[in-house]
């Protein structure tokens, strides 16, 4: 049965938009050289910028298919590149690609010396590859890659339409490629974001412990507690919680405290009780910590956590009085982690819970103060571990 080529590249073309590694791409599309235009062997040289070379991906082991090691990788000075890159655009051929048996004919013509002896090494490279046709990748001026073509299984020339699909495939190609190393650019600039936003994150938790007594470590006890209960949660409801919340997990515990930099230190470390107005003035900080955190865009979901982890369940915290399931979930897990750690941590004007009394404490607040799910995953891990 005949190959609807126009029909095999729509298909191909919808299928390298979802992929974004650039091997996995090139490994496709030989497959479907090798399977559906039935040639016998592909090869696709891809350019390497972390090499400025260009590495070879095969439909078969290289071994099997009789290419050695040092021939897995070319540089631009290869005959290959060379001829796409000066030559692009010259018509020497009847297409852009080069056909191994026009190549030979071309020879005999009266060409300049450059051009002959230039092409007198591309027909060698193709015959180390035994390879009858060539076909560059361009994307613009940049020469992504080269691709190589066995014999058609059966012997026969490649007709027009196969040219011409093979043509366009190549077009495509470097164009699916080059989306494909934007994309993984694009990952290394947000991870690299990221990173510098985390050590940000973990700088500002410092600066808040270096200003409040009470706060040296708890920080830290708070983020392990809130993640463990998360953890714990996601046992039992695994399509709750995704990657990205458990990191706006991780960087609201740290940084749920941040407003306190905004609260005079005489009463962050005052010995005695506080009076309603300093206490007032304490209450200040979620909020105070969430407009610190405004301006930096991908911190907007860790802020619900920063700004309601002094919500209660029955709708009697501050600072907006939310109630039930209108409190954001990573806000409820800082809340029973945070009041966890203040109950066994020793202040001016009180002494510390035991581990079990706090315990007990916030088990008997379930529903109240703490959401009940919340709670749930605390108990699992409190008794999981013995906290």
């Amino acid at each position: 049965m005949a190959i609807d080529y126009k029909k095999e590249l729509e298909s191909a073309s919808k299928n390298m938009i979802l992929i974004h590694d650039a091997r996995v791409l090139v490994k496709m599309i030989i497959r479907m050289l090798v399977q559906k235009a039935k040639v016998s062997k592909a090869f696709i040289f891809l350019h390497d910028k972390d090499i400025n070379n260009y590495r070879m991906t095969s439909w078969r082991p290289a071994k099997e298919a009789g290419i050695s090691k040092e021939s897995s990788q070319i540089d631009s000075n290869n005959p290959l590149i060379r001829f796409f890159r000066e030559y692009r655009g010259s018509r020497l051929f009847s297409d852009e690609a080069i056909i191994f048996e026009e190549a030979k004919k071309l020879i005999k013509h009266n060409l300049a010396r450059e051009t002959k002896i230039l092409l007198t090494s591309v027909i060698e490279e193709m015959k180390k590859f035994d390879a009858t046709v060539c076909i560059p990748s361009f994307f613009r001026h940049d020469l992504l890659g080269i691709v190589l073509l066995g014999n058609k299984i059966g012997g026969n020339k490649f007709d027009r339409q196969e040219m011409d699909f093979f043509i366009a495939l190549a077009s495509d190609v470097s164009m699916a490629v080059r989306n494909a190393q934007l994309f993984k650019e694009l990952q290394v600039e947000l991870n690299r974001n990221r990173q510098l936003y985390i050590r940000i994150t973990i700088a500002l938790a410092a600066a808040i412990e270096a200003k409040d007594n009470y706060t040296h470590g708890h920080t830290t006890r708070v983020t392990n507690l809130s993640m463990n209960i998360a953890s714990k949660i996601c046992q039992k409801e695994k399509k709750l919680f995704d990657s990205k919340f458990l990191e706006d997990l991780h960087i609201a515990s740290l940084l749920h405290d941040i407003g306190k930099i905004g609260i005079p230190e005489f009463i962050l470390n005052k010995e005695d009780r506080l009076t309603t107005e300093e206490m007032n003035r304490v209450k200040e900080h979620p909020v105070t910590g969430a407009t610190i955190l405004q301006p930096i865009k991908e911190l907007n979901s860790a802020i619900l956590g920063v700004k309601y982890h002094h919500e209660r369940f029955d709708g009697t915290g501050y600072p907006e009085g939310l109630k039930g399931e209108h409190i954001p979930l990573i806000a409820s897990i800082i809340s029973v982690a945070d009041s966890f750690d203040a109950m066994i941590t020793d202040r001016p004007y009180r002494k510390r819970l035991s581990r079990d009394a706090a315990f007990k404490e916030i088990m008997s607040l379930e529903g109240r103060q703490y959401d009940p799910r919340i709670v749930s995953g605390f108990a699992d891990y409190y008794r999981e571990i013995n906290i």
